[in-house]
């Protein structure tokens, strides 16, 4: 006996389906492309319209337009060549501080509790961003009269997360004064309280200058986040024990 099955029929696709389809992907391609740049661009547009603002006029403004986004986005692309999670990267010249004693500790913690940053690890005279924050070196210690000086890495705040040393500073921006800053240092904790933001050109060194008027705790990340086209700076002084 012979039994006969008959195929099922061909899906035969048109030339003008075939177009359709072609149409669809180009379109989702390009809607995926939109929202990746969306993505980027949105947080720094709401961060030059609702923070910029109140940070004051930018000290010692570089050549290009601040204001102009686009502008500063092109830049900061040719920025990237340089590897920013390396302190050695962040100023084109040495700054000229007077040598200051190192202590017996190359460490001590950070937290800032409105950020949920919880004990985060300061290197005294350290490198990479990636790993750490870094206390700059030659700059106070904490407690003691002068400006010490903490550099953080910053990206896109969408991204930001308090353990990872490389997103730790993404907020930093949204502290105001009052806010509290806490320095575990030698076993001893110090707390300080935000007295000014603002913000500075790459090239700016008076950011690390000494001052002997108080005890008073600089924080230094780019700005704005995701960026390198300025540098946002957290003034705070020791409040006394």
């Amino acid at each position: 006996m012979y039994q006969y099955v008959k195929s099922k029929p061909r899906v035969v696709i048109t030339p003008g389906t075939r177009k359709k389809i072609k149409k669809g992907i180009s379109f989702l391609l390009s809607v995926f492309g939109l929202i990746l740049v969306g993505n980027a661009m949105v947080p720094i547009i709401n961060y030059q319209l609702r923070y910029a603002p109140r940070f004051g006029k930018v000290l010692s403004p570089l050549v290009y337009d601040h204001g102009a986004v686009l502008a500063g986005l092109t830049a900061s692309a040719k920025e990237e060549e340089r590897d920013y999670t390396l302190i050695s990267s962040w100023f084109e010249e040495k700054p000229d501080l007077e040598p200051i004693a190192v202590p017996e500790v190359n460490h001590y913690w950070l937290s800032i509790p409105k950020l949920g940053i919880d004990q985060a690890l300061v290197q005294i005279g350290g490198e990479d961003l990636k790993k750490m924050l870094v206390h700059y070196p030659n700059t106070a210690f904490p407690g003691q009269l002068g400006n010490a000086v903490i550099f953080g890495h910053s990206v896109l705040p969408q991204f930001f997360n308090p353990k990872n040393y490389l997103t730790i500073f993404s907020t930093l921006y949204q502290l105001q004064e009052g806010d509290e800053i806490l320095v575990d240092f030698d076993g001893v904790e110090y707390r300080y309280l935000v007295e000014d933001l603002f913000e500075v050109s790459p090239d700016d060194l008076s950011v690390l200058e000494q001052r002997y008027d108080g005890r008073f705790l600089t924080l230094i990340t780019c700005s704005p986040p995701g960026t390198y086209l300025r540098r946002l700076i957290v003034r705070a002084r020791l409040i006394d024990q």
